[in-house]
């Protein structure tokens, strides 16, 4: 088979919910990091919580956007806590300079968790070539975080170019995850609830989406009229686990063109570059044990 018969195949979305499971942990590391924080109090943000320095390194990418355009492509999040973390942040730095302190923190990151020598090794080099690839070929019509991140500048070294690939690329997963959220009627909030009521975090570690406890129960109660969370204890109905599973399902698809870049091949082999790596920051102990994203639970 000639390469570009086999460039053209569909991926499974199988591969393509394991290499969001293989890079979701190498692309949000950085937002954990002591070196992150430090880049951002340097810049004059709170170094605590993590929100004070999230919010502008994962918006810089948009330019000085106000709080209403980043609650809309953020999306969970309450809107009133956007407001709070963004409102006067381009009034602290820029987003040129934000974005500057992101590339410092993901350097300084990458040094601590894996060292120089696994940065500079060749299998590190290769990974993030596949990768590089995946994301420039990615089409971000109708998704702003991921063309914001994908207009940006290529940085030279070789992990920078891996996690900057991996990041573009976790954001076009996450512009296509809220169109599919979007098409089940699932709001911000909602969104949510239901993850939750399928097991997929606990409630409580959703509450770092700032949703009061009144606007939590109004979503729920949504969900219970619309037959999709049981009233009685709160999990999923069949109906809620199925619009779920939809979800996921047209996430999965909705991701997939990108590695459409790689052959079967080179995706397998990507899978295998990774896992070191993975494993790695798994083991750094700067990542929650429990997200709000599901990995592994989904």
């Amino acid at each position: 088979m000639a390469r570009g018969e086999e460039t053209a195949m569909s991926i499974e979305t199988a591969k393509v919910r394991q290499l969001w499971h293989l890079t979701e942990p190498l692309c949000a590391v950085y937002y954990y990091a002591p070196e992150a924080f430090a880049e951002a109090e340097a810049l004059g943000f709170k170094a605590e919580p993590r929100w004070p320095s999230y919010f502008p390194y994962r918006a810089a990418p948009l330019g000085p956007v106000g709080p209403a355009l980043v609650s809309a492509t953020f999306y969970s999040f309450n809107p009133a806590m956007v407001e709070e973390y963004v409102g006067d942040a381009w009034t602290t730095a820029s987003p040129a300079d934000v974005l500057a302190a992101r590339e410092r923190a993901v350097d300084r990151t990458y040094r601590t968790v894996f060292g120089d020598e696994v940065l500079e090794g060749p299998e590190f080099a290769e990974a993030a070539r596949l990768l590089r690839r995946a994301a420039e070929a990615a089409d971000v019509a109708g998704r702003p975080l991921a063309a914001a991140n994908q207009a940006l500048p290529w940085p030279e070294p070789a992990h920078l170019q891996l996690w900057h690939a991996a990041n573009v690329l976790r954001e076009h997963r996450g512009d296509g995850h809220l169109a599919a959220l979007l098409a089940a009627g699932l709001d911000g909030t909602e969104a949510l609830v239901s993850f939750a009521a399928i097991g997929a975090a606990s409630e409580g570690r959703f509450e770092s989406r700032g949703w009061s406890a009144g606007q939590w129960a109004a979503a729920w109660a949504r969900l219970v009229a619309r037959g999709l969370v049981d009233p009685a204890d709160g999990t999923a109905t069949e109906a809620g686990r199925a619009l779920r599973q939809e979800v996921e399902r047209r996430t999965d698809e909705l991701a997939a063109g990108p590695w459409e870049a790689l052959t079967a091949g080179e995706a397998d082999r990507l899978v295998e570059l990774l896992g070191t790596p993975w494993v790695t920051v798994l083991g750094s102990g700067l990542l929650p044990s429990e997200t709000t994203l599901g990995i592994g639970k989904v």
